[in-house]
């Protein structure tokens, strides 16, 4: 079936609209971060950088790391930019963008987030890397897609009622990482369950002016144990990559560097050299 333009957009000259990617641009190794000046701070560490590409806030640099093929894309905050970004990559991947046709095969992307985060949890400290083995979201964009073979019911129904969470709010949902990214690139880091909000400050239980509808959310996430599983931290964009990389058919893994924490209030000035640490860990295990 031929996709319209309207639902899938090009730019002139055939890459896809966002991203302003053509298929030979990507690599199926592709690191995500949020935000774009980190683009050239990985890629630098690469041995070879042939690609260079930039639309907006999303850039590109597509090269190769000790003979590996690799892409870094900066996404921009929030899961409504995931959204964009994942499925643009997958139709760069798995879409014939001259005929608008599916392609017969399927072109798998190991799809990696390095990012910054908050604990919700007082065990884990500042300057920590953290995996997420589980990408839980409160942001609402999985609702909109059929996700119901990679959704951890049971845990997302026990998170409701510990948490006594509002039916105002949008309905959470959760996904798995990919196990084998998980093992390969972090089985020495702590794991568990990583929160997308849809915001930094209200929606993350921050508080400057503007009153709080519901105050004692945070308490009560950072409470929550599913037979033992707790969460670990909050961020605005791994719920999306789990959601819609799992949906896809691709194999997604987050991984950030925690510099605060929540409920002790610690918060990491100066965490450049940390950053740098993790993206080399992540292009070696990648």
């Amino acid at each position: 079936m031929k996709i319209p333009a309207s639902e899938l957009p090009l730019q002139k000259d055939g890459a896809i609209y966002h991203l302003n990617l053509h298929p030979d641009e990507l690599a199926d190794n592709v690191i995500l971060v949020g935000d774009p000046g980190r683009v050239p701070m990985l890629s630098v560490m690469l041995d070879t950088i042939d690609v260079k590409k930039q639309n907006r806030e999303l850039i590109t640099h597509t090269g190769t790391y000790k003979g590996k093929r690799v892409s870094v894309i900066s996404t921009g905050m929030g899961t409504d930019n995931i959204d964009i970004v994942l499925n643009e990559l997958d139709a760069v991947a798995n879409v014939d963008l001259t005929t608008r046709e599916v392609k017969p095969g399927h072109r798998t992307l190991n799809l990696v987030r390095i990012g910054t985060s908050g604990a919700l949890n007082p065990d884990v400290e500042c300057g920590s890397f953290v995996a997420s083995s589980y990408g839980f979201g409160i942001d609402g964009v999985l609702q909109f897609y059929n996700y119901g073979d990679f959704n951890e019911k049971e845990l997302v129904d026990d998170f409701i009622r510990q948490t006594g969470w509002n039916e105002r709010l949008p309905h959470p949902y959760c996904t798995p990482a990919s196990p084998d990214l998980l093992r390969r690139i972090a089985f020495d880091m702590t794991q568990g369950v990583t929160i997308s909000a849809p915001g930094f400050f209200g929606p993350q239980g921050r508080q400057v002016r503007a009153p709080l509808m519901y105050p004692e959310l945070n308490r009560r996430i950072e409470a929550f144990n599913h037979n033992g599983l707790q969460v670990t931290n909050m961020e605005m964009e791994c719920s999306a990559i789990y959601g819609l990389g799992n949906v896809l058919g691709h194999n997604p893994l987050t991984v950030c560097l925690i510099i605060a924490n929540r409920v002790t209030g610690k918060f990491l000035d100066d965490y450049h050299g940390l950053m740098q640490e993790l993206c080399k860990t992540v292009l070696d295990r990648l």
